[in-house]
């Protein structure tokens, strides 16, 4: 087994790297207070290429390989500290632009890919309900079939990218006869009448990120808006599910390596008892706890990029590990980061606080904990 990257891996990590914190981190903490979205960072971003690095050449995009886009993930975690920017480019990328590039038809990609790459057009899913969380696909959201037409009705909720996005990946159930076989997926534009877009959430964390809720009154859209075959949502939200649980959180191993690289330093600066504090072996052996962390989070997801690109056997076992351990891994090390900066970590103005803020999050979208556990104990035959 060869664990080395590429020289074109290497360079790669740190473009990204020098990019994110030469262009994204101004402003950071007044848009956090003020719940504000960067359209700018956001344009920054599509022209460094990483909205489409998941996306074909032919259709304006990368093309890059999975392991490659996990390095600048996490590259992108450790050089930018808006956790918020980087959610929406996660939720853009896995829940939008995989669908369309995978089940979309050519016009389809034709007509969005170009735009989601170059950041010129905002892409989002609809898929959690009022009522459907966690039990994902037991959907109160209808699309019937009117002639060469659906009409969709019904509403989603805690939509990351709502209130900006131009185009929306909805999952409506077409038969309820089929249970979750009679869900199928639809592209539609957020300019489409019979759709409204409610005011902004307002959150803990990730509060750069915009969402709200979407509600579909007697929405039309053509048939040509049907994205894969009719009853193919369940297998196309889960296919978008693998990558989002398997990569999301590789910018978190960034961020864990940034904090434990300031925690190192602290330690080392910082002065208590005639002694620095990282002599103590309380706080010794926090630091070491977070190098393990960092470390096993790296492999896990390092690991499941390399295995899609190889196109080995992947299961929905494999990326529920990646999200659980590393979300929680991340909240931890957040926790381990304000405990080892003290009363300074505790403060906003430190821009440490926010990390925790951002990371508690991470146990909750794409699948919260508990549901990654039972994903887990199913493979195990329990």
């Amino acid at each position: 087994m060869d664990f080395n990257l590429s020289d074109e891996q290497e360079a790669f990590r740190a473009a990204v790297v020098e990019f994110a914190g030469r262009q994204l981190n101004e402003g950071v903490a007044e848009r956090d207070a003020a719940h504000q979205f960067s359209h700018e960072a956001w344009k920054k971003c599509a022209e460094f290429g990483i909205q489409g690095l998941p996306i074909p050449v032919e259709y304006g995009g990368q093309g890059a390989d999975p392991l490659t886009i996990v390095i600048g993930m996490e590259a992108l975690g450790y050089g930018c500290r808006d956790n918020g920017l980087i959610f929406s480019l996660n939720a853009q990328m896995w829940s939008c632009e995989v669908p369309i590039a995978r089940f979309g038809t050519e016009a389809q990609k034709r007509r969005y890919l170009p735009g989601l790459s170059d950041g010129s057009i905002i892409g989002i899913q609809g898929m959690s309900e009022p009522g459907s969380g966690s039990d994902a696909f037991s959907l109160s959201t209808t699309a019937r079939q009117d002639g060469d037409e659906f009409v969709l009705n019904g509403s989603k909720t805690f939509i990351t990218n709502a209130p900006v996005a131009n185009v929306f990946v909805v999952f409506a159930t077409a038969d309820r006869s089929k249970g979750a076989f009679g869900i199928s997926a639809y592209l539609i534009d957020s300019s489409t009448p019979g759709i409204s877009v409610g005011a902004p959430f307002h959150k803990m964390g990730l509060r750069t990120s915009p969402m709200s809720e979407i509600t579909f009154n007697d929405c039309r859209v053509p048939a040509s808006c049907l994205l894969g075959r009719l009853g193919a949502g369940m297998a196309i939200f889960n296919h978008s599910m693998e990558w989002e649980r398997g990569i999301i959180l590789a910018a978190a191993v960034g961020s864990m390596q940034r904090q434990l690289e300031a925690s190192v330093a602290y330690a080392r600066d910082r002065k208590q008892f005639g002694q620095p504090i990282g002599k103590f072996q309380a706080v010794s052996h926090r630091l070491a706890d977070m190098k393990v962390r960092l470390e096993a989070a790296r492999l896990l997801v390092y690991h499941l990029g390399w295995a899609m690109g190889e196109k080995k056997s992947t299961t929905p076992l494999e990326s529920a590990m990646v999200k659980l351990f590393i979300s929680e891994s991340f909240v931890q090390s957040s926790l381990d980061t304000i405990r080892t900066h003290g009363g300074f970590g505790f403060m906003a103005e430190a821009g440490i606080e926010r990390d925790l803020r951002d990371a508690i999050g991470g146990e909750i979208y794409s699948g919260t904990s508990d549901i990654q556990r039972n994903l887990i104990a199913r493979h195990l035959g329990l």
